[in-house]
């Protein structure tokens, strides 16, 4: 699988979208922190990768038609829905469900926190509900998450966590927000929250030519999107 430059593409259409919604909304309303928000919380800008991953369930074997995106949601345990930017139901069978998110500055500190809280919950919330039996006569389905995190002076310098009354496990002592999501990540996996974790850095300006970074090859694309066309293919081959 040439990944590499399809996933430049999808690093590029994410800075592109991001700038453009930027553009727009400071020039609607002269304001350039609204824009800046806006940029955040517009959405679209992570389609690139939806599509991407789209594709490659289609390139596994998997219909188009069993292939949901954007927003569409499965029942959980602790609520009843959770969205999913893509779900792939076949035959009355859930196998797979992948979540994308971005995280770009200025704030990094409480924006992790949630991003991490958000993640854990989503996994907990799916996996009970698997456990219970609400998708028979589903196998385990694939869980996928992938982070895309600005390469910043404030997302790479070291952090000093606060520690009043106990000390901070040693390895997020001084790790910057970019370590704090390896770490992260790699754990997702040990855990066994997800069967798939991947961790991207693009610098802004890199980024609109399609320019990114994977500082762990464990929790890269390449292993990551292996490990879904795998699960896919492996269903495809027996159903199909």
């Amino acid at each position: 699988m040439d990944y590499q430059k399809r996933l430049a593409q999808a690093v590029r259409h994410f800075w592109m979208t991001r700038a453009r919604q930027y553009q727009r909304q400071g020039a609607q309303t002269g304001r350039s922190d609204a824009g800046f928000r806006r940029a955040v919380t517009a959405g679209k800008h992570l389609d690139g990768f939806i599509t991407l991953f789209a594709e490659l369930a289609q390139e596994a074997g998997v219909p188009a038609s069993s292939i949901h995106i954007k927003r569409t949601t499965l029942p959980g345990y602790f609520r009843p829905t959770k969205s999913w930017d893509i779900v792939i139901v076949d035959q009355g069978a859930l196998l797979a469900s992948i979540e994308f998110k971005a995280h770009v500055g200025p704030s990094f500190g409480n924006n992790f926190n949630n991003r991490v809280e958000e993640a854990l919950g989503s996994a907990i919330d799916l996996l009970t509900a698997y456990r219970e039996g609400k998708f028979q006569p589903s196998a385990r389905p694939w869980l996928g998450w992938l982070m895309l995190l600005e390469a910043s002076p404030k997302s790479l310098a070291p952090v000093h966590p606060a520690e009043p009354h106990f000390p901070v496990f040693e390895e997020f002592k001084q790790a910057s927000y970019a370590q704090r999501y390896e770490i992260f990540c790699r754990r997702l996996l040990r855990e066994r929250l997800y069967d798939g974790a991947c961790l991207l850095l693009s610098e802004r300006e890199a980024g609109l030519h399609g320019q990114y970074e994977e500082p762990d090859p464990e929790i890269g694309f390449k292993a990551f999107a292996t490990s879904l066309l795998a699960h896919l293919t492996a269903y495809t081959t027996l159903n199909r």
